[in-house]
């Protein structure tokens, strides 16, 4: 399958094609149809994720490191890095090796 270039924008859960790019991204990637698609239902799971954490930030007894929710939106997020590192451009693959956001192999 064909590899096409999209662009990154983690923080929003964006995947953009070159023409639709108006705002910033962090990262560009060279990805087939099914490899953007694989990414966008890790970002889904972040999004509910996101919203089950929220709802245990109100917990003030639960410690973050013991926390299920946590453990699950942590997994999912690296999970996001490492497709990332595996499908970006060298200055992405750069970009993600200096923010130290995946685990040592």
């Amino acid at each position: 399958m064909e590899k096409k270039t999209y662009y990154i924008a983690v923080a929003r859960g964006e995947i953009l094609e070159p023409e639709d790019v108006t705002g910033n991204f962090e990262f560009e990637i060279q990805a087939t149809e099914e490899e953007v698609d694989k990414l966008q239902e890790i970002f889904e799971e972040l999004a509910m994720n996101e919203e089950d954490t929220a709802v245990r930030a109100m917990i003030p007894y639960r410690e973050y490191h013991s926390d299920k929710e946590n453990d699950v939106y942590d997994w999912n997020l690296t999970e996001i890095y490492r497709m990332l590192h595996e499908l970006g451009t060298p200055d992405t693959r750069r970009h993600i090796e200096a923010m130290n956001v995946l685990p040592r192999q």
